[in-house]
């Protein structure tokens, strides 16, 4: 089953963002999977940031959780992914687009937002399951 991703690119894009190497030897499945939660991870550490007042730190966390959205977007596989793909691509730049918006308004509602739709790709990727084995 093809995932429409560039497995290498989000692999290495994952790295940058400064998750764990063990990540490289990983399916495409799970890399996505542990990219979302990655994701979303930050959104809530920004959200507790913003409610405590630690605007860098906000900061930085919405600006890795842009990245690795970023990532996620450079390794769709357009080309192979159709309409998934474009559809992915339009999701990944709209969430950027609002996380850009949240960090400078230090908005909560737009922080949950953007954890809502992260939360519900990961719930739907994670319906499809791992992919089988190949070979014999």
């Amino acid at each position: 089953m093809n995932y429409h991703y560039h497995e290498g690119a989000a692999i290495k894009h994952y790295q940058q963002v400064g998750n764990h190497a063990a990540i490289a030897t990983e399916n495409p499945h799970h890399l996505v999977t542990s990219l979302l939660e990655g994701a979303i991870e930050r959104i809530v550490l920004a959200k507790g940031h913003v409610n405590g007042g630690a605007i860098k730190e906000k900061d930085k966390c919405i600006r890795s959780a842009m990245s690795i959205i970023d990532g996620l977007r450079i390794a769709l596989n357009k080309d192979a992914g159709g309409d998934i793909a474009a559809n992915l691509d339009r999701l990944y730049d709209y969430m950027n687009r609002k996380l850009l918006e949240a960090n400078l308004r230090n908005d909560i509602a737009v922080l949950d937002e953007v954890q809502g739709l992260l939360s519900q790709l990961k719930d739907a990727w994670g319906s499809i399951g791992a992919p089988a084995p190949t070979g014999g």
